[in-house]
């Protein structure tokens, strides 16, 4: 056989394994080197954030070896909704050359069954991956995408105005109840009336569906909307359970007013403000808050009750041209040292290895080359760290936290689901709010109209 079909046959095998088998008579053959572009949202690690290093080190290493690739990063512009819309339109039109998505984990399903994406080899999973974030990457018994970044709710707490408060041991890092966590906000607002117990988000938008289940999965044991084939299935009991619960947690009495219209940015900037003793908040906001305050004054805990998992995850679409030497982008981009430069900068690392492993280090972007968290870019880092270089709640509060954390509904109507959920639970934010047992009846109706078997 010559070189030049060796090789030929060589590039059609690479990108048979990269698709698990899948063949699609849309897709075109591998264009050979060129621009791999990937199509993610914002970097939330700041300017020149991490996700650009770790692409422009993977640029690096194509320079050196000659191999006429390299990789660009496009930011979608957006909340989530809206990037989720943008990726669909742009995959579903072809009006957008992208052979890479960061996808949110509750899209995997959306995204696989309408064939915008093609599978990946089953290796990609390997055991290094903490498993609650593994089973994010894959549906319909394939393996769809690999863990990128992940996410888990967390709670945060200032530490010195419970000390202001009176209270004798205010470092809360191995928990507390929510029984607990309203004792203590109680105990804060009658010594310092400015300030409310907590805030969260619970405006209309992926922010009350997050909420809301926390709330039902903290209430109901082994709590699921949807079975494995992403149809509905709960009952109003368990869902008037669920009501009851998020009732309790948004409180008049302890809950911010403004958090019944928040989202992330806002719920931050009134937790920054010294409006409320505690946040629930994705670990991100652990960086950007110790920008303003020092390790005696901020702590973080795991958040009480039941926890949802976040985070995105790294695909391969249907349209790229250059599906196999974009599938070995995203080893590279979701490898053991990487996810280790992920934690260090201020994500939550999808690898066991980044958490417990010191002989993982950051050394894709240099030693002790962190993005900036502030606008303007500055390399100031007051992030608390232990001795190995990682954020000092890395091991012992986050990755317990993502170890145990509970999945959104998995469905490929994800959409349809999370805007009837959202809209049907608005009426418990309002002052003539209905009953628990009327509202779950509402919601049942909805919830089988919009995930139909």
């Amino acid at each position: 056989m010559s070189r030049r079909r060796y090789a030929a046959l060589l590039t059609l095998l690479l990108v048979a394994g990269c698709s698990g088998g899948h063949t699609s008579s849309g897709a075109p053959p591998d264009e050979g080197p060129g621009e791999i572009v990937v199509a993610s949202g914002r970097d939330v690690t700041g300017k020149n954030g991490i996700r650009e290093q770790l692409i422009e080190a993977w640029n690096q290493q194509q320079d050196k070896a000659g191999t006429g690739y390299r990789a660009r990063l496009v930011e979608l512009p957006g909340n989530a909704d809206e990037q989720r819309s943008q990726l669909l339109g742009a995959l579903q039109s072809g009006s957008a050359d992208y052979d890479v998505v960061n996808l949110d984990v509750t899209w995997v399903p959306e995204f696989a069954a309408a064939r915008l994406v093609r599978p990946l080899p089953a290796g990609t999973l390997d055991a290094d991956v903490i498993k609650s974030v593994a089973d994010t990457a894959r549906w319909d018994g394939k393996v769809y995408a690999a863990p990128f970044n992940s996410d888990v709710g967390l709670l945060y707490y200032r530490s010195d105005l419970l000390r202001r408060a009176g209270v004798s041991r205010p470092e809360l890092e191995q928990g507390v109840s929510w029984a607990r966590l309203q004792e203590l906000s109680r105990a804060v607002t009658k010594k310092m009336p400015g300030v409310t117990g907590w805030t969260t988000q619970l405006g209309a938008y992926e922010g009350r569906t997050v909420n809301a289940i926390e709330a039902f999965a903290s209430a109901v044991p082994d709590f699921e909307l949807t079975d494995g084939d992403g149809h509905y299935d709960a009952s109003v009991g368990e869902l008037t359970a669920g009501i009851a619960e998020l009732r309790t947690r948004a409180d008049p009495s302890y809950t911010l007013p403004d958090a019944f219209h928040s989202d992330e940015a806002e719920s931050l900037g009134d937790f920054a403000d010294g409006r409320t003793e505690f946040l629930r908040q994705w670990p991100y906001a652990y960086r950007t808050l110790h920008q303003s305050f020092g390790t005696d004054q901020l702590g973080v805990a795991p958040l009480p009750g039941r926890a949802v998992l976040g985070g995105q995850n790294l695909a391969v679409t249907e349209s790229s041209g250059r599906a196999a030497k974009a599938a070995e982008l995203i080893t590279y981009l979701t490898g053991r040292q990487s996810e280790r430069c992920l934690l260090d900068a201020g994500f939550a690392a999808t690898r066991t290895s980044a958490y417990v492993d010191n002989n993982v280090t950051c050394g894709a972007v240099g030693a002790g080359q962190t993005p900036s968290a502030s606008p303007t870019g500055e390399s100031t880092d007051p992030m608390p760290r232990d001795a190995a270089g990682r954020p000092a709640y890395a091991r012992t509060t986050l990755l317990p936290a993502l170890r145990k954390a509970v999945q959104r509904p998995r469905t490929p109507l994800y959409g349809a689901f999370t805007q009837t959920f959202s809209a049907q639970l608005g009426p418990l934010f309002r002052d003539d709010r209905p009953q628990d047992a009327a509202l779950a009846r509402q919601l049942d109706a909805a919830l089988k109209k919009a995930l139909p078997n």
